[in-house]
């Protein structure tokens, strides 16, 4: 009996020493302390700012266009002839004065002509003179005609009058010729830049060949397109006399030149839908008066155009990329973050211009912060530095003190 109780014992020692585990385990588990629970801390966003300045500014307008002359003209004949000689000014990019010789045409026909003209009228002279002094005798001839007013043709006026409009028509004749000859020689009508020469030396050429290209170089003429809602901007859109500023890129620097509006095309292109102003510049070619320094406006260069606009008071202007959906971020005076719709007037390739919407000193956001709302605290860049370094040696002495009153050395 004891043997097999034995045997009973030894069998159920496993089971015993498990069960011994179980309830350590369980034991254990009961008088397990539960971890301090601790919020997650959410970081505050960190913003650069700047402050509101409202201010008082011209409304100006961006545009663009090509130079080119106001004035330009095709040099033609109005004689023929051979080319006779041809000025040394007168190649591609030769610059002119009015009046100055540019070619000739063979005169020797034409003087023969205004030869041949003067002779005609000396001749026609001669004959009214002539006609005249048989008039004079016709007229003693018939001062004892008792019967009545001698007739026109006995006095020989009808005679009188045809040598007079011979002489008038001998007259014309030398002035055409006079003129013809002149007009061999071809002289620039302005001053000027010679755009192209289209006759060489020896080549015979015949009424209104064309010998060239001619530009005026007194006054430049840009085209500069707006939108029909900027003309809204200029201060008159019937007569918008007002400053441009032009300016063009060369050898790696912005240069610029003075020019005035002078006038609107008035009419709406039909391709672009553009209203097209136009703008002068005088003595582009700085051939009046030249600065050191100062280089000239070619025709043909692309230029950019600043026009100037209205001047609007109360206006904020922002960079372009502070302003998304016509809102903008605002930091309170709390560091709460709220996104005001704004009133934007006017807007550029960099710039924004806000009007009635925002107060003078008011904070924008110049950090891009991605899922802001309203409300939202945030904290502003360089504010609360001097702030959070006093509150942790506040925070560090009463833990000091936190633990000597405890009895911790």
């Amino acid at each position: 009996m004891i043997n097999k109780i034995k045997t009973i014992l030894r069998r159920m020692t496993p089971l015993f020493i498990l069960l011994g585990f179980i309830i350590a385990a369980q034991l254990l588990i009961s008088t397990k302390e539960a971890p301090e629970q601790k919020a997650d801390e959410v970081p505050v966003p960190i913003v650069d700012v700047t402050q509101v300045q409202v201010q008082t500014v011209s409304l100006n307008l961006p545009s663009y266009g090509i130079v080119s002359p106001k004035y330009k003209t095709q040099l033609v004949t109005e004689v023929q002839g051979r080319m006779l000689s041809i000025s040394n000014n007168f190649v591609a990019g030769g610059v002119v004065k009015k009046g100055d010789e540019l070619a000739v045409i063979e005169p020797s026909d034409y003087e023969a002509d205004l030869m041949q003209a003067q002779a005609s009228l000396a001749k026609a002279k001669a004959a009214l003179e002539e006609e005249r002094a048989k008039g004079e005798v016709a007229k003693n001839d018939w001062k004892g005609y008792d019967g009545g007013i001698p007739p026109e043709l006995g006095l020989r006026l009808p005679q009188l009058k045809q040598e007079q409009a011979n002489v008038k028509f001998q007259q014309a004749a030398l002035a055409r010729a006079q003129r013809n000859l002149e007009r061999t020689v071809i002289r620039a009508p302005f001053d000027g830049i010679i755009k192209a020469r289209n006759v060489d030396l020896g080549q015979y050429v015949t009424l209104g060949t064309n010998l060239g290209e001619l530009y005026d170089t007194r006054i430049a003429e840009v085209r500069l397109p707006l939108s029909n809602s900027d003309l809204a901007y200029l201060e008159s859109v019937e007569n918008p006399d007002t400053d441009v500023i032009l300016s063009a890129d060369l050898a790696g620097k912005t240069i610029t030149w003075q020019g005035q509006i002078v006038r609107s095309e008035g009419v709406i292109d039909a391709e672009n839908r553009m209203v097209y102003l136009v703008a002068e510049v005088k003595d582009p070619y700085l051939r009046g008066n030249r600065n050191e320094g100062q280089l000239p406006l070619k025709y043909g260069t692309f230029v950019t155009a600043i026009i100037k606009g209205r001047t609007v008071e109360g206006i904020v202007k922002l960079p372009r990329h502070l302003v998304r959906d016509n809102r903008v971020t605002i930091v309170n005076s709390d560091n709460s973050i709220e996104l005001r719709q704004v009133n934007v007037v006017k807007s550029d390739l960099d710039n924004v211009y806000i009007k009635d919407s925002l107060v003078d000193g008011e904070r924008i956001s110049l950090t891009n912060l991605t899922n802001i709302e309203d409300g939202q605290v945030v904290k502003v860049l360089g504010e609360d530095a001097n702030s959070s370094q006093d509150s942790d040696t506040d925070n560090s002495d009463t833990s000091e003190e936190q633990l000597a009153s405890a009895g911790v050395q």
